[in-house]
């Protein structure tokens, strides 16, 4: 079966229903403690959401919460089928995944190692003034060349397709493709970085749980008999290798329940993902295909602009080809009766600003315009939306100086925030483990002693979680770290007892107050140490009471809190030492390393208080207020000749998308011949599919998620 759910339609409650009711029927012929249902959704706090409301359905019907059911995001899956099997797929049993910093940092080096012996690669894509002066382009050459890359190895591993087959292919064709052969050498050296580590990434898990089931007829069979059901939520956001993994798994027995948005665009400008494998499903399965139209988040008039979208896109664009336009359904208000009618409109519900502006500009207007706003609506929840994390974290900045307050929390994690989660890491860390010396040392000079100077108004120190010191640690500070490091004994400096390591330092005498400093200093260790009794998520509080003063960091600590709490709750095995890495984990940025678990918590907007997001992580959330920047055929281009897109460098010639041109060279390639290619026909198609990006996001994602007014 097929569902197609416009925004709002209930598809989580419908969805996490059905399951209940299947756990039901396998508990009443007796096979509960060896089948299970299969949920599957594409995001962790979509894990956790769904988690919570088939627990609720199955003990309202007198089952057991979490027995008979299983909730996985699609990396999370893979890695379960990986994991139960991995001599199938030539793994050790003890393979690492890696996060993605690290693999970020291998492809960076295999880059900039391919560019120092090829200096020349993308020479025949660059304008010719630019080539005569290339300082004035070096450092975005770099990053062009890391997208690149990472284009083809995204692309290789959703075909999927080994990179000695491709590599073979390659040898094969005639003439130069200078961006496939930078794409597949890098990809090359990075999947033997990740040989020699004996680890896997995120997207090789979906590859190797294909060839695991495909290797193994037998292995294919027990899951198959083990999940009779799949429920899969947001298949838009399936990608090839996803679809093909899961028609393996109800190949069998066919129970397979596919619903999503196929008008979401928005996950496809730098995934895999692609809308049309659910509208091919739908197509495929058109008997079993039913519609959930009607949404009771938005305003009428809401509704009425989103459906005018819809239409428009099919008959009325200037450049859509048919194929790529918006679909049905269109969106019902709920009957008279449903328990979420539709919210009143505000007056008006929608104001579009259609000036053109600078990007300094529009934040200055959406700046001023909440500053009137907010006063007089501090109940009302709000949020503004950017295309991307670059824009989101220029918004904050402004809302910070302008002193409103505001949760970025859903904006992929920034350096302050990083440096907030660090900072409670290595002391969580050493709370957890105080008998290591190394962890005093750290605490010492990377976290104590640069908030104390902070405090004391010492300039170039700034507090923990506001990023890395600018000055220098006073020469009797670093000598004293490196006395800590020394030490085998750290109780006999936090907890002295007959001996007091810290009065055997005698040059410490000649160094004004750093004495008095340092015992300032353990007194805090020693408070520190004896919260270790608390439970996880006060100890987190009392932590970030003592290190953080800005409102913006206590708020993190908080949401941290929460976060351990439920993890340690859920997985009453993990210790501290197991917390404070994934506090460490989201300091690297490597969060997704916590998405096998159910980690994530349901984002609940606060009254009063800006969120500011990307349109991406905004998905499935709402607010009364929503204001959307950017939109504008720089972000989201129309298709039409005069367009300027973001992804077209100012210096490449003939205005192409290189990353598009690339992927579709790999697609190509992966049928054997390049002998079809024609330049910028990729280009053209990514630009029009950019205009139906911005036609879904106004209508299906952001503008449906409001409750009352709409700011574009």
């Amino acid at each position: 079966m097929g569902i197609s759910a416009v925004p709002g339609s209930g598809k989580t409650f419908t969805l996490s229903l059905l399951a209940a009711k299947l756990v039901e029927q396998l508990a009443s012929s007796e096979r509960l403690d060896e089948r299970e249902v299969l949920v599957v959704t594409f995001t962790n706090s979509a894990v956790a959401n769904f988690r919570a409301r088939i627990g609720g359905f199955v003990r309202s019907q007198g089952l057991l919460a979490g027995v008979g059911y299983r909730v996985r995001t699609l990396h999370g899956l893979a890695h379960d089928i990986v994991r139960e099997r991995p001599g199938l797929v030539g793994l050790a049993e003890d393979f690492d995944i890696i996060d993605d910093s690290t693999a970020t940092e291998i492809k960076r080096d295999a880059v900039v190692s391919y560019l120092r012996g090829h200096p020349d690669a993308l020479a025949p894509y660059i304008k010719p003034e630019f080539i005569a002066n290339p300082r004035r382009i070096e450092r975005a050459l770099v990053e062009d060349a890391i997208d690149i890359a990472n284009t083809v190895i995204r692309v290789a591993k959703d075909l999927p397709t080994g990179v000695s087959i491709l590599l073979h292919q390659f040898d094969q064709q005639s003439g130069a493709w200078p961006l496939l052969e930078l794409g597949l050498r890098v990809l090359a050296d990075y999947q033997r970085a990740l040989t020699l580590r004996g680890a896997v990434d995120f997207d090789d898990l979906i590859m190797f749980a294909l060839q695991a089931l495909e290797a193994d007829n037998g292995y294919l069979e027990r899951l198959q008999e083990r999940w009779p059901f799949v429920l899969e939520d947001e298949a838009q956001d399936s990608s090839n290798a996803q679809e093909r993994m899961l028609r393996l798994l109800t190949s069998r027995n066919g129970n397979w329940v596919r619903v999503g948005d196929p008008n979401q665009a928005i996950n496809t400008t730098f995934t895999s993902a692609d809308t049309r494998y659910l509208q091919h499903f739908l197509r495929e399965h058109a008997g079993g295909a039913r519609p959930l139209p009607n949404s009771g988040r938005s305003s009428l008039p809401i509704i009425a602009a989103a459906n005018h979208l819809i239409t428009w896109s099919q008959q009325a664009h200037p450049f859509l080809p048919p194929d790529m336009a918006l679909v049905p359904p269109l969106i019902e208000p709920t009957p008279p009766g449903d328990p979420q009618p539709n919210p009143a409109a505000g007056t008006p519900p929608i104001y579009l600003h259609p000036a053109a502006m600078t990007p300094d500009t529009e934040t200055d207007m959406v700046v001023r315009s909440l500053q009137r706003w907010l006063p007089n609506n501090p109940d009302m929840t709000l949020a503004v939306l950017a295309p991307e994390n670059h824009r989101g974290f220029a918004l904050t900045e402004a809302l910070q100086r302008a002193g409103l307050p505001f949760d970025d929390t859903l904006l992929r994690t920034n350096s302050t925030t990083r440096a907030a989660a660090h900072t409670l890491a290595m002391v969580l860390g050493y709370v957890a483990k105080p008998q290591q010396p190394g962890r005093l040392q750290a605490l010492w000079t990377e976290v104590w002693y640069p908030r104390w100077a902070q405090r004391q108004g010492l300039e170039g120190f700034a507090a923990p979680g506001a990023g890395r010191r600018k000055a220098p640690l006073p020469e009797p500070v670093e000598t004293f770290g490196r006395a800590l490091s020394k030490l085998a004994e750290p109780e006999a400096f936090v907890f002295p007892q007959q001996t007091d390591w810290l009065r055997g330092i005698t040059w410490l005498d000649s160094a004004e107050d750093q004495r008095e400093i340092i015992l300032t200093f353990r007194a805090d260790l020693q408070r520190w140490a004896k919260a270790v009794v608390l439970p996880v998520d006060e100890l987190l509080l009392t932590l970030g009471n003592d290190l953080f003063d800005e409102p913006a960091d206590l708020a993190l600590t908080h949401r941290l809190a929460v976060l351990l709490a439920k993890l340690q709750d859920e997985q009453p095995g993990l210790r501290l030492p197991d917390l404070a890495n994934e506090l460490e984990n989201i300091a690297l940025n490597k969060r997704r390393i916590l998405g096998f678990g159910e980690d994530a918590q349901g984002y609940q907007p606060l009254p009063g208080v800006v969120t500011v997001a990307t349109m991406h992580a905004a998905k499935g959330l709402e607010w009364d207020r929503v204001y959307l920047t950017s939109v504008n055929n720089y972000s989201f281009p129309g298709g039409g000749e005069a367009d300027s897109y973001r992804s077209e460098r100012w210096f490449i010639r003939d205005r192409l998308n290189l990353l598009a041109e690339v992927e579709a060279q790999m697609h190509q390639l992966h049928g054997g011949t390049l002998d079809d290619y024609l330049p910028g026909q990729a280009t053209a198609r990514a630009d029009r599919a950019g205009s139906r990006a911005v036609a879904a996001a106004l209508c299906r994602c952001h503008p449906c998620k409001t409750r009352a007014d709409l700011d574009v």
